[in-house]
C-alpha cells in the first residue's frame, strides 16, 4: 500500500479524475440500454461571460441528482449546451467593439456576427471548461448549442409549422422599444422602478369655445401625437362635450372628444389625453374609436417627422424640456407636480423603454397556455417546491401574445422572404430562398428581424435530443425526468417550455421542476460588483478545490429558503474533507496482514453492530431525501454519519481491537472500518465526486470506479437491533460524562471513576462488559453500578451527569477546584458582559441604526446574539460550581 501524503490536494486529484472520467466514457449515456432511463438537460448558460455562483448552484444539484441516478441503475443522461443570448450577447460584443472605436453598424451584418461567433467560441469554451472544473458529470458527445445545425433546423421548422397553423402571425401593434438597441422586448424583459419624476397638468381648449380641460401627463413629449381626449359618457361635467373637438397644444390641430367608460371620473380632472401610438391603455382605446396611429418616436426616440418642425430631431427628453417651456409661455401650463411613478427600463441596456408602434411577429399563445395550465393543475408537470405553481399560474393566466421578433443581428433570423412585386410572403424551413413561392418573381428579401431568444430555448428539451427528427435519443430520453432551475425565468423559458412540449411533441417536456434558492451573500443581501459581494465560483474552487464549495452550496439548498453564502462555511468543509482523509489514513495503517475486507463477519461487536445500523439509516435517509429534492438534508444525515458517528465514535471504539485486539477483533474491525468507509465515499459520491473516488481507489477491494459502483441499499439488520439499542444506551452515558467533563473544565488526560445509576440490566450488563469504549471516550479509568446512590449524592463534589436511561454519578472532589474554577467563570463572564454591553448600546442607537452600512448591522446583531447566549451558558455553569462549595 502506497504511503498517503498527510493532506489531501485537490488541484491534483480534480484533473486527474475528471480526465479518467472522460477517457472511460463514464459521462455517455448508451439510447439502446435496457436501463431505465434519466435525463436532465442543463439549463444552457448564456455566452456572455463566467458562470457565477448561482450557476454553481445549480449544475451542482443537478450532477448530484445525475451521479446518484447513475449509480442507481439508470441509464442517466445529463445533455449539456449554451445558449446564444441574442440581446445580452449582442451588447457585450458591440461594448467591445465601442471601446476599440468600431460601429456595429458601419461593420455591416456579416462583419459583426463574425465578430460575435468569435465571442461565442471563446465564452462558450470558457464556460465549458468551468462545468468540468466544478465537476460537472454531462455528456459533453452531445453538447448543444441554440444556434448549431441541429437546434437551427428545429427552430425552423418550429416556426414554419406555427405560421402554417396560423399562430404565428405578424401585425402592426404597440411593443417594448429599448431606443438603445434599437428593438422590441418582452414585457418579462422590462423591469419596472419608481422614480421620482413629475406630473405635468396641461390646458386642452375645446373649439370655438372658452372652456377647456386640464389633462395631466408625466410624458408632455406624447402629446405631439395625441388622437382625441376621452371623458365618460356619463359625466355631467364633460357629457355635453362628446362629439366636439378640443385644440392639441403646440401642433396646429384638433382631436375629438370622446365618451369612453375607461375613465375614472373621480380620477384628476376626469379627461384623459389619447395617445394610441405610444401608450398600451391608450392603443386599446384606439382600437375601440377607430383613431388615428401617430407614431411620433423613431427607432432612438428622437421626434420624427409626424411631429411639427421646431421638435423634429431632438431627443425625447430635451423634446419634454423644449415642449414645457412652450407650454408655459403660451400660458398653457397649469403646474408641474412632483410625482412618484413607475418607469420601465430595459434589463439589459438599462434605457427607459417606449411604447412603439411597428410591425412584430406575434404568437398567439392563447390554447398553448391552456394546455400547459392543465398539465400543472392536473399534476402531469409538478413543481417542487409547490408553492411555485401559484408564480405559474398567475402568469399564465394572464399571458398575452408573444412578441418574437426583435431588431438584432444576433440570433436566428425570421425564415420569411417578402416579395417586392406580388407582397406574398414566404415562409419556409429552407435557408435560401430565390423565388416568390406565388408569384415565382426573383425579386425577394428575407426579413431582417431574428427570433427572441427564447423561442429556441423553448425547444431546448427536444430539439437538443434531434428533434424534428424521431431519434434514438429522443425516444429513449423524452420527457426528460427533471428541470432543475432558478424561479427567475419561470415565465422566460419554463412555462414556454411547456407549452412547447406539449405543441410540437404531444408530451409534457420534463415530470418535474425544482425550482432552487438564491445564493446571497453571508448577510443575506443580492450579489451585486456595485456592493463588491461578488463571490466568483472558480476563484473559490482554486483556493478550497470543487468539492468544498459544492458541498457547502448543497448543505444550505433547502426548499424555500436563500442561501446565505459564507467562505467560513467552505472552510468548515476543508475541515470535513481533512477529517476523511485523516480516517482514510488511520484505516490503511491499521490494516491487518491479508485483510478480507470484501465480506462482513458474521461475528460483530456491539459497536459494530451499531456503526452498520447508522450507516444503514443514513442510507435510507440520503436516498429518501434525493428522491425528494431534500439536497440539504440529504448531504447534513451524511455529514453526522461521516464526522460524528463514523471518525468521532466509531474509529476510536474501534481502536483497542485495532490496537490490542485478537486477529480475528483486527479482522472483524477492519472489515466493518473498510466496509463503512466505502459505502459512505459511496454515498459521498454525487455530493463530493473527486475527493470520494481519491479516497475509494485507496482502499481495498475497490472496483473501476466510484462512478459505476452501485449506490448503497439498505441492508437487513433485525438481528442486530438489540445490540444496537444496548450501544446507544452506552453512548448516552459516556455523552452525558463528556458534557460534564467540558462544564468543568476537566483536562482531558485526567482519569476520573463512574458510579452508575440505572434500571436497566443491559445497561448496567454493558457498563462492565465495554468498559474500554468508557475508557476510550469519556476517560473514565473504573466505572461500576452504584450500590447506594442517596448516600452518594449527599457527599460533597459528587456531580450527577443525567442522560435517558440513568444518571452516573462523578466524585470530582480534589479533581475540580470548584471555587477557583467559579472565580475562573466569574471573570470570563465580566469580560464577556463588557463586549455584549457595547453591542447592546450600539444597536439600541437609532442614529446607529440609521446611518450604519446594513452588512455592519447584520453583522453586529450575529456577535450580540452569539455574546448573549455565551452568557447564558456562563450563568448556569458558575450556578452549578456555587452547589458544590
Amino acid at each position: 500500500m502506497s504511503l498517503l501524503p498527510k493532506y489531501y490536494e485537490p488541484a491534483q486529484c480534480e484533473e486527474k479524475w475528471y480526465q479518467h472520467w472522460l477517457e472511460n466514457g463514464y459521462f455517455h449515456a448508451d439510447e439502446n440500454s435496457s436501463k431505465p432511463p434519466y435525463s436532465i438537460v442543463i439549463p444552457p448558460p448564456n455566452v456572455t461571460g463566467y458562470l457565477h455562483i448561482g450557476h454553481a448552484l445549480c449544475m451542482t444539484l443537478q450532477d448530484v441528482l445525475i451521479r446518484y441516478k447513475r449509480m442507481d441503475g439508470y441509464e442517466a443522461l445529463w445533455l449539456p449546451g449554451t445558449d446564444h443570448a441574442s440581446i445580452a450577447t449582442q451588447i457585450v460584443v458591440e461594448k467591445q467593439l465601442e471601446q476599440k472605436g468600431l460601429d456595429r453598424r458601419e461593420m455591416g451584418r456579416d462583419a459583426f456576427l463574425e465578430k460575435v461567433w468569435e465571442w461565442k467560441e471563446h465564452s462558450g469554451n470558457m464556460i465549458v471548461q468551468q462545468l468540468k472544473r466544478l465537476g460537472c458529470s454531462c455528456d459533453w458527445e452531445r453538447e448543444r448549442f441554440t444556434m448549431d445545425e441541429q437546434c437551427n433546423r428545429g427552430v425552423m421548422q418550429a416556426f414554419v409549422k406555427l405560421y402554417e397553423q396560423g399562430i404565428i402571425y405578424r401585425g402592426k401593434r404597440l411593443v417594448n422599444w429599448c431606443p438603445v438597441q434599437r428593438t422590441s422586448l418582452s414585457d418579462l424583459e422590462v423591469i419596472h422602478e419608481d422614480v421620482e419624476g413629475a406630473m405635468y397638468y396641461i390646458t386642452y381648449p375645446i373649439e370655438g369655445s372658452d372652456e377647456s380641460f386640464t389633462i395631466a401627463t408625466t410624458r408632455p413629449e406624447t402629446l405631439l401625437g395625441d388622437t382625441a381626449v376621452i371623458v365618460h359618457p356619463e359625466d355631467e361635467r364633460y357629457r355635453h362635450f362628446i362629439g366636439q373637438r378640443a385644440v392639441l397644444p403646440l401642433c396646429g390641430r384638433t382631436i375629438p372628444i370622446l365618451g369612453d367608460d375607461y375613465v375614472d371620473p373621480q380620477f384628476g380632472s376626469g379627461a384623459m389625453k389619447v395617445t394610441p401610438a405610444h401608450d398600451f391603455n391608450d392603443f386599446e382605446i384606439g382600437k375601440r374609436h377607430g383613431l388615428q396611429m401617430i407614431n411620433v418616436f423613431a427607432e432612438d426616440a428622437t421626434i420624427n417627422s409626424n411631429a411639427p418642425a421646431a421638435y423634429q430631431g431632438m431627443d425625447r427628453f430635451a423634446a419634454r424640456k423644449a415642449i414645457v417651456a412652450d407650454l408655459e409661455n403660451q400660458g398653457l401650463l397649469v403646474k408641474v407636480e412632483k410625482h412618484l411613478h413607475s418607469v420601465g427600463k430595459a434589463e439589459r441596456s438599462g434605457a427607459i423603454v417606449e411604447p412603439f408602434l411597428s410591425d412584430q411577429w406575434y404568437v398567439n399563445v392563447g390554447e398553448m397556455a391552456e394546455r400547459a395550465s392543465d398539465a400543472v393543475r392536473t399534476g402531469d408537470v409538478q413543481f417542487v417546491p409547490k408553492n411555485w405553481e401559484k408564480t405559474y399560474f398567475h402568469w399564465m393566466d394572464n399571458i398575452r401574445d408573444w412578441c418574437i421578433s426583435r431588431q438584432l443581428w444576433w440570433g436566428h433570423r425570421i425564415p420569411a422572404w417578402y416579395c417586392r412585386d406580388c407582397g406574398h410572403i414566404t415562409v419556409t424551413v429552407e435557408m435560401e430562398v430565390h423565388r416568390c413561392e406565388k408569384c415565382a418573381s426573383g425579386s425577394i428579401e428575407q426579413d431582417e428581424d431574428v427570433l427572441d431568444t427564447w423561442f429556441s430555448s423553448q425547444l431546448w428539451p427536444f430539439s437538443t435530443m434531434g428533434w424534428p427528427d424521431r431519434t434514438d435519443t429522443l425516444e429513449k430520453f423524452y420527457p426528460t425526468s427533471v428541470l432543475v432551475t432558478a424561479f427567475d425565468i419561470i415565465f422566460f423559458w419554463v412555462a414556454r417550455m411547456i407549452m412547447a412540449g406539449y405543441t410540437f411533441m404531444d408530451r409534457k417536456p420534463f415530470q418535474e421542476v425544482y425550482i432552487h434558492a438564491l445564493v446571497r451573500d453571508k448577510y443575506g443581501r443580492k450579489m451585486s460588483k456595485s456592493i463588491g459581494n461578488v463571490i466568483d465560483p472558480l476563484g473559490i474552487i482554486d483556493q478550497y478545490g470543487a468539492d468544498a464549495l459544492r458541498y457547502t452550496l448543497i448543505s444550505q439548498a433547502g426548499q424555500g429558503r436563500d442561501i446565505k453564502l459564507d467562505i467560513d462555511r467552505i472552510e468548515g468543509y476543508t475541515n470535513f474533507i481533512n477529517k476523511m482523509w485523516n480516517a482514510l489514513r488511520f484505516t490503511l495503517q491499521t490494516l491487518p496482514q491479508n485483510p478480507n475486507t470484501e465480506d462482513l463477519p458474521q461475528e460483530l461487536a456491539i459497536s459494530d453492530a451499531w456503526i452498520l445500523g447508522r450507516l444503514n439509516a443514513t442510507i435510507e435517509s440520503v436516498r429518501y431525501n434525493l428522491d425528494h429534492y431534500h439536497f440539504n438534508e440529504a448531504s447534513a444525515a451524511l455529514y453526522r454519519f461521516i464526522w460524528q458517528e463514523l471518525c468521532d465514535w466509531y474509529i476510536e471504539l474501534a481502536k483497542h481491537r485495532l490496537y490490542k485486539g485478537s486477529d480475528d477483533e483486527k479482522q472483524t474491525a477492519s472489515a466493518v472500518l473498510c466496509h463503512c468507509l466505502r459505502s459512505a465515499m459511496q454515498l459521498l459520491h454525487p455530493f463530493m465526486p473527486f475527493v470520494s473516488e481519491e479516497i475509494y481507489q485507496h482502499l481495498p477491494g475497490k472496483g473501476e470506479s466510484i462512478m459505476i459502483d452501485p449506490f448503497p441499499q439498505p441492508a437487513n439488520l433485525d438481528q442486530w437491533l438489540q445490540p444496537i439499542g444496548t450501544m446507544e444506551k452506552v453512548m448516552a452515558a459516556i455523552e452525558a460524562v463528556r458534557s460534564v467533563r467540558g462544564e468543568m473544565n476537566i483536562s482531558p488526560a485526567q482519569g476520573i471513576e463512574a458510579h452508575l445509576v440505572t434500571d436497566d440490566p443491559q445497561l448496567s450488563q454493558a457498563a462492565g462488559e465495554y468498559h474500554d469504549y468508557f475508557q476510550a471516550l469519556a476517560r473514565i479509568d473504573r466505572i461500576q453500578v452504584a450500590s447506594n446512590a442517596t448516600e452518594m449524592k449527599a457527599q460533597k463534589g459528587i456531580v450527577s451527569a443525567v442522560f435517558s436511561h440513568g444518571e452516573i454519578l462523578l466524585p470530582l472532589a480534589g479533581i475540580v477546584d470548584f471555587a477557583g474554577e467559579l472565580q475562573r467563570l466569574q471573570k470570563e463572564y465580566k469580560k464577556i458582559e463588557k463586549d455584549f454591553r457595547v453591542y447592546d448600546k450600539k444597536l439600541s442607537n437609532p442614529g446607529f441604526l440609521r446611518k450604519a452600512p446594513e452588512d455592519v448591522i447584520l453583522k453586529d446583531r450575529h456577535r450580540h446574539q452569539e455574546l448573549n447566549a455565551i452568557l447564558a451558558k456562563l450563568e448556569t455553569n458558575m450556578a452549578q460550581m456555587k452547589e458544590h462549595l
